[in-house]
């Protein structure tokens, strides 16, 4: 043995011999994925507490009457949960904040052509155009609740904010409110639907990582923070939009 590595050719046919075993060890012990933390619990409740609001907003605008208190009641809900989540991208989770998945158009565009970095993490949270859409859904649902807060429907609902717009304005903002804006958010949420049933097909589960919170990722993607004290700045958080949603209501009397 002593021979054969002291000669030149010995110790590079070892090498030789080694070399592929060694090259593969490293490989294999580090793709192995493992539980990681994506979405924290606040961001998750208030995505599903948004989706059963959006859901009830919509059918009780298709009742009217009576039922127009409750689709009040859900709006102000909505802002309520709008204003947390722009409050959350910022100090949230990891994952959850706007400056991980707000991308440059140079991004977008090399995602679309395919030429992924090692350090994008692309896959993690929200890619390039999961990205557009919920900041597309993010946008209009702050549009249709502002026009929601001005709204003058010449029956029976006017919103509280109504009374500092003038006649015209809450008049126009009504208008977007049951059409334009309505459709619009309609057709962005069936969208919405589309590409989780897509994604789905191709072997990527969206669903269960917004109710568990968890992704399969290799350890080297950095896990969201998510214990007490998150939750508990997040319950802070919460209460304080909801005292200005509740203040915006009082603004009606």
């Amino acid at each position: 043995m002593r021979q054969l590595l002291r000669s030149p050719h010995g110790a590079l046919g070892l090498w030789l011999t080694a070399r592929p075993f060694f090259k593969s060890l490293p490989m294999t012990m580090s793709v192995d994925p493992l539980p990681r933390r994506v979405w924290d619990l606040p961001t998750r409740a208030y995505h599903w507490l948004l989706t059963l609001a959006f859901f009830g907003l919509v059918i009780t605008a298709k009742i009217g009457g009576n039922a127009m208190q409750w689709h009040m009641r859900l709006g102000l809900l909505v802002l309520t949960l709008l204003a947390f989540r722009l409050v959350w991208g910022v100090i949230g989770g990891r994952w959850s904040r706007f400056a991980s998945f707000v991308y440059a158009p140079a991004t977008v565009l090399r995602y679309l052509r395919g030429q992924h970095r090692p350090d994008d993490h692309f896959e993690v949270g929200h890619n390039p155009l999961g990205a557009l859409s919920v900041l597309a859904m993010l946008g209009l649902l702050l549009v249709q609740v502002g026009t929601g807060l001005v709204a003058d429907d010449e029956i029976a609902t006017t919103g509280p904010l109504n009374r500092y717009v003038s006649n015209a304005t809450g008049l126009a903002a009504s208008a977007w409110h049951t059409h334009y804006g309505q459709w619009l958010l309609l057709a962005l949420v069936a969208l919405h639907i589309v590409a989780i049933v897509v994604y789905r097909r191709r072997g990527k589960n969206l669903l269960t990582p917004m109710i568990t919170g968890d992704k399969l990722l290799p350890p080297s993607v950095p896990a969201a923070q998510d214990n007490l004290a998150t939750r508990g700045l997040a319950a802070l958080v919460l209460a304080a939009c909801a005292a200005l949603a509740l203040w915006i209501a009082r603004q009606a009397t």
